[in-house]
């Protein structure tokens, strides 16, 4: 590793315990047309402490790959008066998506309606160009569970889309210099590569940071968060 980059730290404590419409929206039941991901309600406390360090004030949030859409409406609760952007590459999830934003109170802040996008498009082409430049990219779980190119278009896309030292944030489980950070992340690993061989855990040092580097963007800040997942903020 280098050790002239960023150390890890461990999830910064959000400035403020979130409010009472995030914990509202999170322990939700299910809305009828919606999906549920038990990992998207675990992690999102850690991950909303992460983007409260790492967001500007105020702007509008691209998340690429958004699930369910659970993250989408909770994070918004907080993160207001920031806008949030959802996006997915399939209709049945950003039906997901759409769903979950219609089950919140009418008053409430609520993300905007979903678009499709294929990460691994050309960046120029991507529909999200009305709400640009953007405070922030977010994409939780996705360059391990997708081929390498969608990784690859992300880093495009956030040099092309982002404010000037705006950061992306990726979350889920990284390869520490060609190290597995975890027995759990080995098996896992083998198992998503038993999938689809395009896929798989990336490594930080080997790979994504390379890659991020060739598109314009640095390692700013790497963020220890529960069950053996990083937060890597990477600015350009």
């Amino acid at each position: 590793m280098d050790p002239s980059a960023p150390s890890t730290t461990q999830a910064p404590a959000a400035a403020s315990e979130p409010g009472a419409a995030f914990e509202t929206v999170l322990a939700a039941e299910t809305p009828a047309g919606a999906m549920d991901a038990p990992a998207a309600r675990r992690n999102a406390r850690p991950l909303l402490a992460v983007l409260k360090a790492e967001l500007p004030a105020a702007g509008t949030v691209l998340e690429i790959g958004s699930g369910t859409g659970h993250h989408a409406a909770a994070f918004v609760q907080d993160l207001h008066p920031r806008r949030w952007l959802p996006t997915e590459n399939t209709a049945e999830r950003r039906a997901s998506i759409a769903a979950w934003t219609q089950c919140l109170p009418a008053q409430a802040p609520r993300p905007m309606a979903p678009r499709a996008l294929d990460a691994s498009a050309d960046a120029a082409t991507w529909p999200v160009a009305d709400c640009a430049p953007y405070c922030g990219i977010l994409s939780v779980n996705v360059i391990h569970i997708a081929p390498w190119a969608v990784a690859l278009g992300i880093f495009a896309g956030a040099k092309r889309w982002l404010e000037p030292g705006a950061p992306l944030i990726l979350y889920g489980p990284f390869h520490r210099d060609g190290r597995s950070m975890s027995e759990g992340n080995t098996v896992f690993d083998a198992d998503l590569q038993r999938q689809d061989p395009r896929w798989g855990i990336r490594d930080l040092e080997r790979e994504v940071l390379p890659a991020a580097a060739e598109a314009g963007l640095a390692l700013s800040a790497i963020h220890e968060m529960p069950a053996n997942n990083l937060c890597v903020v990477l600015r350009g």
